[in-house]
């Protein structure tokens, strides 16, 4: 019986874990879908996709920063670096994301709901700029020095990113490296072995030197995603302390082991009982002769 009755807690636990893997699949699939579907906001609005670059690209200007094409003619000519860059940019960034998703929801399930809510979160505000400033690429603007690095080397992946799930206009701010620093604090803060950290540490500069190298992004990208993202895991935090109260006040309300209140018993009436017993000793007393 006791065997049997584990069984059905095992089970229970597995079938319980199994449905939140796919309530979890579900959503973080549904989310990456609004995430690229905004190109069908876009199409009719390159015009002012491709002047937002010229403006962002004056912007760089005056403060310095303009300097995407000087660092990507480092590695103009240099096959092996462009690769190693290119897979960084690539296979660097949907396996990190969905491997680490899975990895806290299967061992750290209670920090994942954390960094969920914030890849939410910041996706949600990403959306809003997205429709309110398209932006076309570095990649787009050759006519600047820009090379598009990923398009001679990988084109399935540059046709991927013509297709009609991506938004091709979408280049701020960088949720390619904003996400991945994301995850890299996951990495460095939940991680328990020193390689994890180090993981965590390193994989947001290396992103972060890849979208500009390949043309995909400018430093401002990177910037604003980053920004959004620590927004974004302010949010979740904000949420997590919100749900910690409205359980605490919870428990006030009704602490544990008080439940609702029962009707007990009629207390025995003492004074009854003794009175009953007076009553017993009087009559039997009567009936008992005196002794003699």
């Amino acid at each position: 019986m006791g065997d049997r009755v584990l069984d059905r807690v095992r089970q229970t636990t597995r079938d319980g874990r199994a449905q939140r893997i796919v309530r979890e699949v579900v959503l973080i699939l549904t989310a990456a879908l609004l995430y690229s579907l905004v190109r069908g906001m876009t199409d009719d609005r390159v015009d002012l996709a491709f002047d937002n670059a010229e403006r962002l690209i004056s912007f760089q200007e005056s403060l310095g920063l303009f300097v995407e094409p000087d660092i990507q003619s480092w590695v103009v000519g240099h096959d092996a670096v462009i690769n190693v860059i290119n897979g960084i940019y690539i296979a660097g960034y949907w396996p990190v994301l969905v491997g680490t998703l899975v990895w806290l929801l299967l061992r750290h399930p209670d920090r994942y709901t954390l960094y969920r809510n914030a890849l939410l979160a910041s996706g949600a505000i990403t959306l809003a700029i997205f429709a309110l400033f398209p932006l076309a690429p570095p990649r787009f603007l050759p006519e600047h020095g820009f090379i598009d690095t990923v398009s001679d080397n990988s084109t399935a992946y540059r046709d991927f990113s013509a297709s009609p799930f991506v938004n091709e206009y979408a280049a701020m701010p960088s949720l390619h490296f904003g996400w991945i620093l994301l995850l890299g604090i996951a990495w460095a803060t939940v991680g328990q072995t020193a390689l994890a950290k180090v993981f965590g540490a390193t994989m947001p500069v290396l992103m972060f030197t890849a979208i500009v190298l390949t043309g995909n992004h400018y430093i401002m990208d990177g910037i604003v995603g980053g920004t959004v993202v620590l927004l974004g895991l302010i949010v979740a935090v904000g949420i997590e302390h919100w749900k910690s109260a409205k359980a605490a006040a919870r428990e006030d309300a009704d602490p544990p082991g008080v439940g609702p209140q029962r009707s007990q018993p009629d207390e025995p009436n003492l004074s009854r009982q003794d009175g009953h017993a007076a009553e017993y000793d009087a009559s039997r007393a009567r009936r008992v002769p005196a002794d003699r």
